[in-house]
């Protein structure tokens, strides 16, 4: 049983910074990728960004510029650090981690709030 575990969510001004962490724990196989998704009251689920095992990154465009994911294998745990952040940017975000092919799998944390208000 994998588990993924976030942290760092909070409440910041605008122009401010958070960096959120997810560590995965459990048996988890072969290479994957490691992402953050993020809904907003009364908005679809959404991709904001994701990485590979082999450190490819993936970032939506409106993030683009201000967020940066990284992860670290050896822990397996992902985090994004989240710069110049808007009051758009608020949202439930949510820790992914997904591989495809014959041994697929798709697991998901339990969510961080992230507010960005004045």
């Amino acid at each position: 049983q994998v588990q993924l575990v976030e942290s760092g969510g909070g409440l910041v001004q605008p122009g401010g910074s958070l960096r959120l962490s997810c560590a995965a724990s459990g048996s988890i196989f072969g290479t994957n990728i490691m992402g953050w998704y993020r809904q907003a009251p009364g908005k679809e689920r959404e991709l904001v960004a994701d990485t590979t095992s082999g450190g490819g990154t993936n970032y939506a465009d409106s993030v683009k510029g201000r967020f940066t994911i990284s992860r670290d294998n050896a822990k397996n745990t992902v985090y994004l650090q989240m710069n110049m952040l808007k009051p758009g940017d608020t949202a439930v975000y949510y820790c992914n981690l997904r591989r495809r092919g014959l041994v697929s799998y798709n697991y998901w944390g339990q969510g961080t709030q992230v507010t960005v208000s004045s």
